[in-house]
């Protein structure tokens, strides 16, 4: 039994990897300015070629330059952004599921969402420029859970999951009354539909100078998490259960929380609200492998990064007009969680 449990999980990362690989290629070709497949890897190629110390092959030049400014620096860093940010998300919303033991928890649980959405909103008032709407996102984001945090301790006995939740609920709504006021003052003419269009989430600014830290504060926090994902079926069992095996719980609550509130913060300050990704990936990752998170966590990244790839490649093809992200993960992320809950796969059996 454990043999064919090991070969169907094999089987399931393969196939997620491939799935992974291929959705990136065909985002590739995909775009309003055609572009041959076979062109777009020689561009790669040839851009691989050109970053080595030395030359593997010689590979002349016989596109236009455009193709270059096409693949390399539009098509490619929004790809690398989606990836990342679907990734993200989905580790952190399986990270805080397992944690607090709900299916119903998305990453935005502690306030980080409503958070990042006010820094935005205050650096789209404060300033034109897109870092600093980026950096305000990222620091309020921080900044929201961490008054999450501040509050549970209100409480003078351990902090527990519920008391954290709760007070999540609280600096969410409170940052939420922010956005609405920032929106309430802005200029309706440059600034509301600025903040709006933000809050809806799109990738469409992202550049290649956003991927290094955005990529290095995700990559960093999900590697935190998939190396404690043991730890996560242990919590996932209770607090008490946990203590009784030995689990340092406030520790490895500190730590789950704070890796997942940098992922979801740097996400969110590239990309927006996107939501439904955090919560509907980990349950389809539990349906293909079950309820041990040392295979949840590897399988939510994979498809968490192909579905908001494919999703993405919808919002910036479907229609003339750029389609918020927000909008179409909503719409898609609906039907597919009521369809886990019609058929009962929405719990831990």
């Amino acid at each position: 039994m454990k043999l064919n449990e090991r070969a169907r999980g094999l089987g399931v990362g393969i196939s997620l990897f491939a799935l992974v690989i291929l959705v990136f290629f065909v985002s590739l070709f995909m775009g309003r300015y055609a572009i041959e497949p076979a062109t777009v890897i020689t561009i790669l190629l040839s851009a691989v070629n050109d970053a080595l110390p030395f030359s593997l092959v010689d590979i002349p030049q016989t596109w236009p330059d455009v193709m270059n400014t096409v693949i390399l620096r539009i098509r490619l860093p929004r790809i690398c952004a989606a990836m990342l940010v679907g990734a993200g998300l989905a580790v952190s919303g399986a990270s805080f599921q397992g944690l607090f033991r709900n299916p119903l928890v998305s990453p935005s649980i502690l306030g980080v969402a409503a958070g990042a959405g006010f820094g935005a909103a205050l650096g789209i008032l404060l300033s034109d420029s897109t870092v600093a709407v980026q950096f305000l996102a990222f620091v309020f984001g921080i900044i929201s859970v961490t008054a999450t945090y501040m509050l549970s301790r209100v409480y003078k006995t351990t902090t527990t999951t519920l008391v954290l939740v709760l007070s999540g609920i609280i600096v969410g709504a409170f940052f939420t009354a922010l956005i609405s006021l920032a929106k309430y003052v802005a200029d309706p003419d440059e600034e509301l539909p600025a903040i709006v269009f933000w809050l809806m989430g799109s990738l469409a600014d992202v550049s290649t100078g956003d991927l290094f830290w955005v990529a290095t504060t995700i990559i960093a926090g999900s590697i935190v998490l998939l190396l404690i994902r043991w730890r996560i079926n242990i919590l996932a069992m209770g607090e008490d259960e946990a203590k009784s095996l030995g689990v340092n719980t406030r520790m490895m609550t500190g730590v789950i929380i704070v890796s997942a509130t940098f992922i979801t913060a740097a996400a969110v300050c590239i990309a927006g609200l996107v939501g439904w990704v955090g919560l509907v990936v980990p349950h389809i990752a539990r349906m293909l492998v079950g309820p041990d998170y040392k295979k949840i966590l590897p399988v939510s990244i994979m498809i968490g990064a192909a579905y908001l790839l494919a999703v993405d490649d919808i919002a910036r093809t479907l229609t003339t007009a750029e389609i918020p992200l927000g909008i179409l993960t909503a719409i898609i992320g609906a039907p597919v969680f009521a369809y886990l809950l019609r058929f009962r796969k929405v719990g831990w059996e």
